[in-house]
């Protein structure tokens, strides 16, 4: 959403609007393979996060990225850095 607009030598320049989302970058996440090596429920995994199993079913199936805080959690308790846990969804995963 742009909030206003300003002509510089014969340019028309638009700047977002304070506040304004910027598109966020899908990402893909590991979780539920991770879990299941573990033979974790959902349940489980959510009690050792903190978090509701709701929470944990919305990160797993793409409908919410977790929070910085969380994502240390989760990598602190797998033993893995973030971006191992973690990609964009364009990512080359051998990379």
């Amino acid at each position: 959403m742009l909030l206003g607009m300003t002509a510089d030598r014969g340019r028309t320049i638009a700047w977002p609007r304070a506040g304004a989302r910027r598109q966020a970058l899908p990402v893909t996440n590991r979780l539920r393979v991770l879990r299941a090596e573990r033979r974790w429920s959902q349940a489980d995994l959510a009690e050792r996060l903190g978090v509701s199993r709701q929470t944990v079913n919305a990160i797993e199936t793409g409908k919410y990225d977790p929070s910085l805080p969380l994502a240390f959690r989760i990598d602190r308790l797998f033993a893995l850095r973030i971006e191992d846990i973690f990609q964009p969804a364009d990512a080359d995963p051998s990379v």
